[in-house]
């Protein structure tokens, strides 16, 4: 009895965690429009938290507060934003680089917040460096000459910055034949490697371990230059899985919406939880750092109704020197915002399916 009663009350805070995260992740993007359309003069009539019908809301000043009932986005509502307005406060009465900057403000803090959690989570736990430790003996690395202190810094034409990047190149080339250049003494060594398969991970495997920096090892320089790179890395990740999705390489399955957002984030803490709270609270923190760059980049795509979308058309603008009809653009981004809820409530069909089925 007490087991079950202690199992519902994981299960429970694990969900609270989980919306409790993704609630914070959308409070900062809608912060970023609302920060600085409220410093450009914008007046700003809603911000939100949340779709759909308001659970609670509250009038401070020119804007309205409110917590609204789905966990799955939110908004900051201005003035003229899709329709026109002649007074001087309205978003359309501003300069074109007042709009970009308050629409780009919002993916820009969740690729800060991302940052930020990643500069912690660094320099809380260390890094692997991509500068080798250990050679194993009758491995491609060995038969190649690489030596423990080597620096590697290209693999297949591409630079690498952290160890991820090495690993994510040897999951794509397999057992073919790659260029490597690494650093020894200060002079560049280049030379042709080829990975053998490990059976274990089905990847590219040379028969290296790297050097890592320990907690208070690495400098604050080193520590911020390898969160801006970990961050860089999960941009292209998240553009790399949109063109999967787009070309059909990723299948239905693997799509997961807000519901199964929630589900990653708490599993993802229950799995800490079995050794203890502070490694809970560390993955769920990763994972929100994974889902904040998502949730940028993706409101980046040039999709009507997106942060994209409105940023193509603010820079056609500029280019034309004169706006598309506010009446126009409000229509496409309605009928953009119509098809992206068609999309949601498909997502959070296939989330409820895998949850049911797994």
């Amino acid at each position: 009895m007490g087991k079950r009663i202690y199992e519902r009350a994981v299960s429970f805070l694990t969900i609270l965690i989980a919306l409790l995260v993704f609630g914070i992740i959308v409070l900062v993007h809608e912060f970023g429009h609302y920060a600085v359309a409220k410093k450009s003069g914008v007046k700003v009539e809603e911000f939100a938290i949340g779709m759909g019908p308001k659970l609670i809301s509250k009038q401070y000043g020119e804007t309205l507060y409110s917590i609204r009932i789905l966990p799955m986005g939110g908004f900051c509502k201005m003035l003229g934003e899709d329709s026109a307005s002649e007074d001087k406060r309205s978003f359309t009465n501003k300069s074109v680089g007042t709009r970009i900057a308050v629409i780009f403000a919002g993916p820009f803090m969740n690729l800060v917040l991302a940052f930020v959690i990643i500069a912690w989570f660094v320099g809380s736990n260390g890094y692997i460096t991509t500068r080798i430790d250990h050679v194993l003996p009758d491995t491609p690395a060995a038969s190649i000459g690489l030596q423990p202190g080597d620096k590697i810094i290209s693999l297949d034409g591409q630079r690498i910055h952290i160890r991820q990047e090495i690993s994510l190149i040897l999951s794509q080339v397999k057992d073919h034949p790659i260029e490597i250049i690494a650093s020894r003494d200060g002079e560049k060594i280049t030379k042709v490697i080829t990975p053998v398969i490990d059976e274990k991970t089905n990847q590219g495997f040379l028969g290296i371990s790297f050097e890592s920096k320990e907690q208070g090892e690495a400098t604050i320089l080193e520590i911020l230059g390898q969160s801006l790179w970990q961050v860089v890395f999960l941009v292209k990740q998240v553009v790399l899985g949109f063109i999967q999705i787009i070309t059909g390489q990723v299948s239905r399955q693997q799509i997961a919406g807000p519901v199964g957002v929630i589900q990653i984030i708490g599993e993802s803490y229950e799995s800490g939880l079995k050794t203890s709270f502070y490694i809970a609270i560390q993955n769920v923190l990763y994972f929100a750092a994974i889902i904040s760059a998502n949730l940028g980049v993706m409101n980046l795509l040039p999709i009507p109704a997106l942060d994209g979308g409105r940023l193509v058309f603010l820079i056609i603008e500029g280019l034309r020197g004169k706006p598309i009809a506010v009446e126009k653009e409000g229509m496409i981004h309605f009928i953009g915002f119509a098809l992206l809820m068609v999309l949601m409530v498909f997502v959070l069909y296939n989330d409820v399916v895998r949850i049911i089925t797994h």
